[in-house]
C-alpha cells in the first residue's frame, strides 16, 4: 500500500500538469436562407415577424397561460432574438399538451436596449394549440 501512495500521487501530479482540454466550438450558425429545423412530432410552433425591432435589441417571446385576473400563471414556451433593424422572424416551439381546455393563453413580448425596456407586444390571444402563422406583429412603445 505504501508503494502504491507515491506512484499515484505522481499520476495525479502529472494530470494537474498537463493542458486544460479545448473547450467545445460553438456550433455553426446556419445560413439565413437555410431550410428551418424541423419541428419534432410532438411539438406545435407559433411563427410570424416582429416589425419594428431595432438593430441589436434583445427580444424576448414567451407563450403564457393567462389567470382571470390577467396574470401570469404558466409559460410554456419562450424564445430570446437580437434585432437585426429589419423585419425579425421568429418560430415559437410549445407542447400542445400543456394547454388547459378554457383557459386563457397569450403571445407576450418585451424588446430591450441597453438594459431598458424600450418596446413591447401587446398580448396576442392564442386560441388553439396548433401550429399557426401569426404573420407581421407590430411593436409598441413601452409605458
Amino acid at each position: 500500500m505504501r508503494l502504491l501512495a507515491p506512484l499515484a500521487l505522481t499520476g495525479l501530479l502529472a494530470a494537474c500538469a498537463s493542458e486544460p482540454a479545448m473547450p467545445p466550438q460553438p456550433a455553426a450558425q446556419a445560413p439565413a436562407d437555410a431550410a428551418p429545423a424541423a419541428l419534432p412530432a410532438h411539438l406545435r410552433e407559433l411563427s410570424g415577424n416582429l416589425l419594428g425591432v431595432p438593430r441589436n435589441a434583445e427580444v424576448e417571446l414567451a407563450l403564457l397561460l393567462i389567470d382571470a385576473r390577467g396574470l401570469p400563471q404558466v409559460l410554456l414556451g419562450t424564445i430570446q432574438l437580437t434585432g437585426s433593424g429589419a423585419a425579425l422572424p421568429f418560430r415559437l416551439p410549445f407542447d400542445p399538451q400543456a394547454f388547459i381546455p378554457g383557459t386563457r393563453v397569450e403571445l407576450r413580448g418585451r424588446v430591450n436596449q441597453a438594459g431598458r425596456l424600450i418596446l413591447r407586444l401587446p398580448p396576442q390571444p392564442i386560441r388553439h394549440n396548433d401550429s399557426q402563422q401569426l404573420g407581421a406583429l407590430q411593436l409598441v412603445p413601452a409605458p
